[in-house]
């Protein structure tokens, strides 16, 4: 039979991770709030090392994601897609910031490739980085793939202003608390 549909989750934990009321006002709160849902992650055994979180203008979260590769058996199910996917569900829309803007992601670890584009594609105003894809090529077993030359430069000339290295020393120890724990690869 052929499968007509996909169903996706995140763990039940992610209700008792956050207050869904609360604002995260400064870039430095919504960054640990993903790094936080990353290490919940990690030591719930849910998923990856990775968390990601859809703000609105309000300072609010409309969405967050954890990685779900390895419990899914799918390849897109990253924190950040989980997180995007969630939010366009909540909005009713594919592109976030023609609903509300700005549209702010916060993520434990740079996006991969994959999570690159999607960022293109979301409605993201603004991308807020805590560890680097170098970290996370050190600290663990990941490829995190080919991303253009310039590729903070490409996302800023498409509207999406890029802040890293937020809180990069914490989003780092969740990376190395993964990879030294031996986790699944994705």
């Amino acid at each position: 039979m052929l499968y007509a549909q996909v169903h996706l989750t995140l763990p039940a934990w992610i209700h008792d991770a956050f207050d869904p009321a609360a604002t995260y006002a400064s870039d430095e709160d919504k960054v640990a709030l993903a790094i936080e849902l990353s290490r919940r992650n990690v030591e719930a055994r849910s998923g990856g090392p990775f968390g990601a979180v859809v703000f609105g203008p309000d300072d609010r979260v409309i969405a967050a994601g954890v990685n779900r590769v390895v419990p899914h058996s799918t390849s897109l199910a990253h924190a950040e897609n989980m997180a995007y996917m969630l939010a366009q569900q909540r909005l009713q829309t594919p592109r976030l910031n023609d609903v509300v803007s700005p549209v702010t992601l916060a993520t434990s670890s740079q996006p991969c490739c994959q999570c690159y584009g999607a960022t293109i594609w979301a409605g993201i105003d603004r991308l807020l980085i805590g560890a680097r894809a170098e970290d996370v090529m050190e600290l663990t077993e990941f490829d995190e793939g080919p991303l253009p030359a310039d590729w903070t430069g490409e996302l800023e000339r498409r509207g999406i202003a890029v802040v890293r290295d937020i809180l990069r020393t914490d989003a780092r120890a969740v990376l190395r608390a993964y990879g030294e724990g031996g986790g699944e690869r994705y």
